[in-house]
């Protein structure tokens, strides 16, 4: 599908938006920044005196801004499952006698089938229920290579699986319902206003999304926006789904590939997705389907579009080590993790700053950070 070109990236280290960095964001108490968390990660040590003296700071200015300027206190972490992580087997009987399925309710679909709200009778539990079609024995052992891959993860990122039902001609997957739509509708979306620190975010989640699945010798091999769901519509957290072609491997052993969009190849993919957030654009897309598939083989890409203005070079330089053409040397899922782009609190702090309607907190904000990077130095 062709993006449109979205300017939603004006004046993005200064603007701010009330209705999605709440003013209480910027006046809780740090008690409570504590307990809402940050950068799970990335916490400070508390054995560091500078970061004690920094608390003590912005305690006693009884604010939790100026932690601000070193995280978005906006991020939580994704929230678990509503269910403890299990071991999925398809059970030879029909879904009806277990939930309730909206056959009008239709939450996404592809190549695979439809993807339904339901709810577990016994416990009023509201899930997913993806319906595949697999009327063969090599479309029921690819699914059923989907459940084994599931029943692996155990990941905040990652949707978990609940159930599956085997019938004639489908298999069912009862999954983690979340209700956030997909990360794509948030890239198309011309009212939504996607500042570069939520593409940070975003991505940050991806990769450790992607860096658990590799820690566990696991492939995903379709990562794509419209593979990454948010989890509700307000906040920036994210679950990556469909794993229907992930595979394992071995190390030291190549994998042989051919299925999944080229585009999206996990830390290529991610390289496709940090471009895709920061600009609304492709990186690869040409006026057609031959266009396209020349410049991703020929791995043909560039900044040059308005929509990078004012992105940072730290968030160009991460693109640039991921979306290159020898796998070999684009950096890890553990190395993107580090990057300066994902990992850097002031560079957070310096995109995050809005601009405040009274000159005396804006002032007392400036005051109190300088003090705080002078202990922190």
């Amino acid at each position: 599908m062709k993006l449109l070109k979205i300017n939603r990236l004006e004046e993005i280290n200064t603007r701010y938006n009330s209705n999605r960095l709440e003013k209480t964001t910027f006046f809780q108490t740090m008690k409570k920044v504590e307990r809402t968390g940050g950068f799970h990660e990335e916490k400070c040590s508390a054995s560091d005196p500078g970061t004690e003296v920094a608390k003590r700071l912005w305690a006693s200015a009884g604010m939790g801004m100026v932690s601000g300027l070193f995280v978005k206190l906006a991020y939580d972490t994704s929230p678990p499952a509503p269910f403890d992580h299990r071991i999925v087997s398809a059970k030879r009987v029909g879904i009806s006698s277990y939930y309730n399925v909206n056959r009008n309710e239709i939450l996404g679909g592809g190549r695979f089938g439809q993807v339904h709200k339901c709810e577990e009778k016994a416990t009023g539990l509201k899930l997913a229920a993806k319906i595949i079609k697999a009327r063969g024995d090599k479309e029921k052992n690819e699914v059923k290579n989907e459940i084994s891959v599931m029943n692996q993860l155990n990941h905040v990122n990652l949707i978990q699986l609940y159930d599956a039902f085997e019938s004639k001609n489908d298999i069912v997957l009862v999954m983690e319902y979340v209700d956030g739509g997909e990360l794509f509708d948030r890239i198309t979306d011309e009212n939504y206003n996607l500042t570069e620190l939520d593409a940070i975010l975003f991505t940050k989640q991806i990769c450790e999304g992607v860096h658990y699945l590799h820690q566990m010798y696991i492939l995903h091999l379709d990562l794509k926006p419209e593979n990454i769901l948010c989890v509700n519509r307000s906040a920036n957290q994210i679950k990556i789904i469909d794993f229907g072609l992930a595979r394992r491997y071995k190390p030291r052993e190549k994998l042989r590939v051919n299925f999944g969009t080229p585009e999206f190849l996990d830390m290529w993919s991610v390289g496709v997705i940090a471009y895709m957030l920061l600009s609304g654009l492709s990186p690869f897309l040409g006026d057609d389907d031959n266009e396209t598939l020349n410049n991703i083989l020929a791995c043909s890409w560039d900044f040059e579009d308005e929509e990078f203005q004012g992105v940072s070079e730290q968030a160009k330089d991460f693109i640039s080590k991921l979306l290159i053409k020898e796998k070999c040397w684009r950096i890890s899922a553990t190395a993107a993790l580090k990057h300066p782009w994902l990992s850097d609190h002031k560079l957070h702090c310096r995109l995050q700053v809005p601009k405040f309607k009274y000159p005396s907190a804006l002032w007392i904000c400036h005051c109190l950070s300088l003090l705080a990077y002078h202990y922190l130095l």
